[in-house]
């Protein structure tokens, strides 16, 4: 049986060191990229089973426009996606709404309990298979 490998996109590097720290003790491969441009050199090169892709980096909308793009590549549409995302507490709560998102996987809110991020992934990768 292979490890699943996860690539967490997130320009927080506490985010995704604690989420690193949660995923490899349940099995999983982990790489990370602090943006959209590492992270297509990190698919490029080592094809993960799962992206959890921060929806707010260096603009608001960085994280969607880049599943966006993955969403409309007739090879990489089919990653799975979750996105993750503090936006709910904002202001800027009802620019993006997940109904909308229909490609994504999943969805969590930052910030969520290591239950929910290790439940969540397992979810989404057991409906790929």
């Amino acid at each position: 049986m292979s490890t699943a490998r996860i690539l967490i996109v997130d320009d927080d590097p506490d985010f995704a060191e604690i989420s690193r720290t949660i995923l490899e003790p349940a099995g999983y491969e982990v790489i990370l990229a602090s943006d959209t441009h590492q992270a297509m050199e990190c698919i490029e090169k080592d094809w993960p089973d799962l992206i959890l892709l921060d929806l707010v980096m260096r603009t608001l909308d960085e994280g969607l426009e880049f599943g966006e793009r993955l969403h409309h590549d007739p090879i990489l549409r089919h990653l799975p996606i979750v996105f993750v995302t503090s936006i709910a507490e904002t202001p800027y709560a009802d620019r993006v709404k997940p109904e909308d998102v229909h490609y994504a996987a999943a969805w969590l809110s930052k910030p969520f309990s290591p239950q929910a991020l290790i439940q969540t992934i397992g979810s989404v990768l057991e409906q790929r298979k």
